[in-house]
């Protein structure tokens, strides 16, 4: 599913315009992006949480040149556990 499919079934799905749930969508995603960016996590009960991970710095080889080593730094990645209502609809 697209932006733009996602979009559409959230304006048919609460009857407002497809311009007022791209709005609602950006609001959305662009929060949750600010809170991240904070170091905080973000939980919506019964879909699941949105967090920051930290990955530890680590070796690498280097796809061009197998033989070559580098070195991938430490850095925060966003994560997301489901939570238990989503789980059970996917199982």
């Amino acid at each position: 599913m697209s932006k733009q499919d996602l979009i559409a079934t959230i304006a048919n799905a609460a009857g407002i315009t497809k311009r007022a749930a791209g709005s609602a969508l950006e609001a959305i995603t662009g929060t949750i992006t600010k809170e991240l960016k904070r170091g905080n996590s973000l939980t919506i009960t019964g879909f699941g949480t949105f967090r920051v991970s930290k990955r530890a710095a680590r070796m690498g080889v280097n796809p061009r040149n197998p033989t070559q080593k580098i070195s991938i730094p430490a850095m925060k990645v966003p994560s997301f556990k489901a939570g238990k209502t989503l789980k059970d609809a996917v199982r």
